[in-house]
């Protein structure tokens, strides 16, 4: 199995880009595929810098419906027509921060491959999609100003839009979600549901970006929280992204070697 961060908030390899977004490349024993494309033609610029074959990808998997994930799906599509790409029905919709939209160009809703699905799909026997998180535990307090539309007005968004992908290979399990904006516990406690089990590897944002000296101590208290409950578990969390620095600083003195960040251009694994 191979894992390379393609796109992330932060560089790892100077000859990258970075930009606010998030895209995952993964080779399994069946399949090449990206968990996102990030925001812009960043995607396709640092492939080609790693040297990954973007013509080769068979699978696009959309975490959720949000333009710093979905972004560079029109330029992918440039140099790759045939790859799936399989997004939660809800992801078509529009999205907004505030007034400003944030959700993905319905452009892309006009390519030949593209997978509109309803709540949780087997792909195959390495690959399985999940979504239907209701719980609110540590919800990340930054969802409070995003919407959605229904029956024609904004509405504050329930994040129904939002799946996860899970990995089975070599016996073991990675669970990836673009930004957790569920909530990882609840992420987790869905994952938990269906597999009567933790995954052995996350790779997630964790949705607390601010700015140093920004977060409320509610907010904070979630970090830690969140933190000190992942800390008990037997998984390692891969983070970055929306999480933002201080967040990432602060659950990493609680976290330690179970949580690693990721930065364009590194690989994984």
């Amino acid at each position: 199995m191979k894992i390379i961060t393609l796109v992330e908030n932060s560089c790892g390899n100077e000859n990258c880009i970075a930009e606010h977004g998030l895209s995952i490349y993964i080779e399994t024993e069946k399949h090449k595929l990206l968990l996102d494309t990030g925001q812009t033609d960043a995607v396709v610029k640092n492939a080609e810098v790693l040297g990954i074959d973007l013509s080769a990808v068979d699978t696009v998997i959309l975490s959720h419906g949000h333009y710093d994930h979905s972004g560079g799906i029109l330029p992918f599509s440039k140099l790759n027509l045939t790859a799936q790409i399989v997004m939660q029905r809800t992801a078509a919709e529009p999205h907004y921060n505030g007034e400003r939209y944030i959700g993905i160009d319905t452009d892309i809703l006009k390519l030949p491959d593209v997978r509109l699905i309803d709540g949780d799909m087997q792909l195959d026997d390495e690959l399985f999609l999940f979504s239907g998180i209701t719980g609110r535990r540590c919800y990340p307090q930054g969802n409070k100003k995003l919407s959605c539309m229904k029956n024609g007005e904004k509405v504050e968004d329930d994040f129904r839009h939002e799946q996860c992908l899970v990995i089975t290979q070599n016996g073991k399990r990675w669970l990836m979600s673009g930004c957790a904006h569920n909530g990882i516990l609840n992420i987790l406690d869905r994952y938990r549901e269906l597999f009567d089990s933790y995954p052995d590897y996350v790779i997630t944002g964790f949705h607390m970006m601010k700015l140093e000296g920004e977060h409320t101590e509610e907010e904070k208290a979630v970090i830690i929280q969140t933190a000190q409950e992942l800390s008990q578990l037997d998984t390692v969390f891969y983070s970055g992204h929306c999480t933002g620095i201080p967040a990432f600083e602060l659950m990493k003195e609680i976290m330690g070697d179970k949580l690693i960040a990721l930065h364009s251009g590194e690989t994984v694994i």
